[in-house]
């Protein structure tokens, strides 16, 4: 779990994860990285049970990856620190995982929606994300030794990583017959905050910047709605 600044959200984010892994009896390492945070949160974090690692870039691909290398397990799974996980979207995961797939994600949902433009565009991207196999960052898994052979997430980017992740790891699969799937499952339900932190106006700009410059995450500047906070 990438995490930076995360007090607020953290304490249910571990609180559901740990939860759902229990009703599903299913063991893992959990582990938070502590993107130099200013409050709490790698004290909240340990004291859950999580080991905490920390990465003082920040540059989410590379603290998604920071988090890779910590783990020794055969399957690595990314969730975002504001996202809650269900036993059905891991029940689903593991199912994917006897099936042989190199990855995958899930669809998504945010924990309150109030107008029909993203309602809209929720539903746009949750078909587009089936339709072309594209993870959202909040949920991501992987094999690790696949993980490893793509050189991970990419580093040269600040937002946007995770779908020329899905890319390459589908890529790599297919060959083998283990496909890249986004989960038949309900979604995992992410906070909507962003929709409080900023203006409908700049969340057009952001879609309208990435769709006419697909390259802009390779900028910081360009990349701000994912480091801004108010």
């Amino acid at each position: 779990l990438p995490a930076w600044n995360e007090a607020a959200y953290l304490p249910d984010t571990l609180q559901t994860l740990q939860d759902s892994l229990c009703a599903c009896r299913l063991e893992a390492d959990i582990i938070v990285v502590d993107n130099a945070s200013t409050d709490a949160t790698a004290t909240i974090a340990a004291g859950a049970g999580a080991r905490v690692v920390h990465e003082p870039e920040h540059r989410i691909a590379r603290v998604r990856n920071a988090g890779a290398e910590a783990a020794a397990s055969d399957w690595l799974l990314f969730v975002d620190a504001d996202t809650r996980v269900t036993p059905a979207a891991l029940q689903a995961m593991r199912a994917a995982m006897d099936e042989g797939c190199v990855g995958g994600g899930a669809p998504i949902g945010f924990d309150r929606l109030e107008s029909a433009p993203q309602r809209l565009g929720l539903a746009a991207w949750n078909g587009l994300s089936r339709r072309l196999r594209l993870a959202a960052g909040c949920f991501v898994f992987a094999r690790a030794a696949a993980h490893a052979a793509i050189g991970g997430f990419s580093e040269q980017l600040y937002a946007g990583d995770e779908i020329g992740y899905s890319r390459r790891l589908d890529r790599l699969g297919r060959p083998r017959g283990r496909r890249f799937m986004i989960l038949d499952c309900p979604p995992v339900i992410s906070s909507a905050r962003k929709m409080d932190w900023f203006r409908p106006w700049q969340h057009a700009l952001v879609l309208a910047t990435f769709v006419l410059f697909p390259w802009a995450g390779r900028f910081k500047r360009l990349s701000w709605f994912w480091y801004r906070r108010p």
